[in-house]
């Protein structure tokens, strides 16, 4: 009797799923009575200058086809993989960002089937042990609480070969540069609740595989992609059945194609006579970027057996908690750290913290986890200019001021080039020179910008004084404070002032006569006179004198 109620079991369960729920389900309002649960599966390529299993150089976009490829990688008979370390330790890194449980002892698989980007037949990946288990990664959502996703795994494979179909001649080309580059895998649990946070998820899990510089995270040219897994249930029935949409490309897309699934799956349940058994059929599908919605690509039933066994060139890797610790304490920053320490330290604003952090996330990321100590990270150039770089006796800069120079005048004037911070010449001292000197009032704000979009314009390793000098933008300042009556003006400020006053007679008279906001006008025309050198403030208290004097 027994012996029958197991398989009986076996099928309740399979039907039913049993779901470890750690989230509870907060109301859609677009899809009001009903539960969507979504994990994400996602395929970073290790930034690693050799591929994982061959001394072949990976390949950048738009190099020639076919010419990073080594026997092994084309499957030649009798060639043997061998290990790039270097992909080792950039999979620990991310794995000890995303507080997963690091495996020392791990192995290799075989995945079987047969198609033409894969040239031996089989990818090599690590079904049965991956290197690294369980783990978490914060999101944080504008107007809403913080909140964990888990990580179940994380494992190595190598990536296939680019095949395009060209319609005319009714040909796919294969280019194997592809084959074999280092691929990590990293699967989420299904918390997350809505395309909102799936894109969280996505935007958090690329800025922390840049910050480790595991990866570029380039979803754009294929250094990023995704596999989004999605079920929708009635509020308070068992999960439903879930369905595979396949290399979605962009945070954009993601979100697009959950949303799409959610109602083509609502709109199954719905329309079923029977609502209590009704079921939508398990599938794997692809994502129309043009329409915007999904496609069947093949069902549960036309799923290929991948027959995964052991791969009998590759033993254990063994991990030593020494290499492990070697790595945790040099790992990078992380990008969370990186708020809390801007936040604390500098006293920064969410606004101005989200803009260099973005900034940073943006920025190049080098082979093998290398530092790019001559083109520094935007959160690094503000703490470089923050700390005094550039400044008499090292003098620590306002960090309110440095930020506002940054995100504000820097960061305009690139966008304005149509450049990124990675474009930025300007050394820590150049850019804290200047900003010295607008503080000190040696040149005046607006000059401050002209000169600024002159250096990024014309590099140069001048100094930004020189610079300044050589363009005559040292403004006429006041030697003494102009609130007081004791003031004295430097005689070109007087010289130019006066001009103004005989250029403009009749609102001169106004003045005299109590206008005041026409004065204004005359500041105006000693800036002009003098290209913004002028402080303004200066101006308009001497003119106010040297008019009332005349009367």
């Amino acid at each position: 009797m027994l012996h029958h109620l197991r398989p009986c079991r076996a099928r309740y369960l399979q039907r039913f799923r049993l779901f470890h729920d750690t989230r509870g389900h907060p109301e859609d309002k677009r899809w009001p009575g009903w539960q969507v649960i979504i994990g994400i599966e996602t395929h970073a390529q290790i930034k690693s200058r050799q591929k994982l299993f061959s001394e072949s150089l990976t390949s950048d976009l738009g190099e020639a086809p076919n010419t990073h490829v080594s026997l092994f990688d084309a499957a030649f008979p009798g060639t043997l993989p061998s290990l790039n370390h270097k992909c080792i330790d950039l999979a620990l890194r991310t794995a000890i960002a995303l507080q997963c449980d690091i495996q020392t002892r791990s192995t290799f698989d075989r995945k079987h089937y047969f198609y033409s980007d894969l040239p031996s037949g089989y990818q090599i990946t690590q079904q049965y042990a991956p290197i690294a288990l369980g783990g978490k990664l914060s999101i944080n959502l504008p107007d809403a609480a913080c909140f964990d996703v888990r990580i179940k795994q994380l494992q190595l494979e190598q990536d296939t070969a680019k095949s395009t179909f060209h319609p005319r001649t009714q040909t796919s080309h294969l280019d194997l540069n592809r084959t074999g580059t280092a691929l990590m895998e990293i699967v989420s649990e299904p918390d997350l609740r809505s395309p909102e946070e799936a894109g969280a998820y996505v935007r958090t899990l690329q800025a922390v595989l840049r910050a480790v510089g595991a990866s570029d995270g380039n979803m754009e040219q294929g250094s990023l992609r995704c596999d989004v897994n999605i079920s929708v249930n009635r509020v308070g029935r068992p999960p439903g059945t879930r369905c595979e949409i396949k290399n979605l490309n962009s945070v954009r897309f993601i979100m697009a194609a959950i949303t799409h699934e959610i109602h083509r799956q609502r709109a199954i349940l719905e329309s079923a006579p029977d609502t209590d058994t009704a079921s939508v059929p398990q599938e794997t599908r692809g994502f129309d970027e043009h329409r915007f919605e999904t496609y069947k690509l093949r069902s549960k039933e036309d799923a290929p057996d991948y027959r995964y066994m052991p791969d009998p060139n590759l033993g254990q890797l063994v991990l030593s908690k020494e290499r492990i610790q070697a790595i945790r304490d040099t790992l990078p920053e992380l990008p969370w750290e990186t708020h809390k320490r801007l936040k604390t330290d500098y006293g920064l604003s969410e606004r101005d913290i989200e803009v260099l952090l973005r900034v940073d996330s943006g920025r190049e990321v080098q082979y093998d986890g290398k530092n790019s100590g001559s083109n520094p990270s935007a959160v690094a150039y503000f703490d470089r200019l923050c700390a005094g770089h550039g400044s008499k006796e090292g003098a620590r800069r306002d960090p309110k001021v440095v930020v506002n120079w940054i995100t504000h005048e820097l960061l305009g004037q690139l966008s304005a080039r149509k450049e990124n911070f990675k474009d930025n010449h300007l050394s820590a001292e150049q850019m804290g020179e200047l900003i010295d000197m607008v503080q000190e009032k040696t040149i005046t704000g607006t000059s401050g910008k002209l000169l600024l979009r002159h250096m990024l314009a014309n590099g140069s390793q001048t100094s930004t004084r020189q610079i300044a000098m050589e363009l005559q933008l040292i403004s006429f300042q006041a030697s003494g404070p102009t609130s007081c009556g004791t003031s004295s003006f430097s005689p070109d400020l007087r010289t130019v002032c006066a001009d103004a006053i005989t250029a403009l007679p009749e609102e001169t008279d106004a003045v005299r006569k109590g206008r005041k906001n026409v004065l204004n006008k005359i500041v105006g025309r000693v800036m002009k006179d003098t290209r913004g050198r002028a402080d303004a403030q200066a101006a308009k208290a001497l003119l106010e004198k040297m008019i009332m004097e005349e009367q």
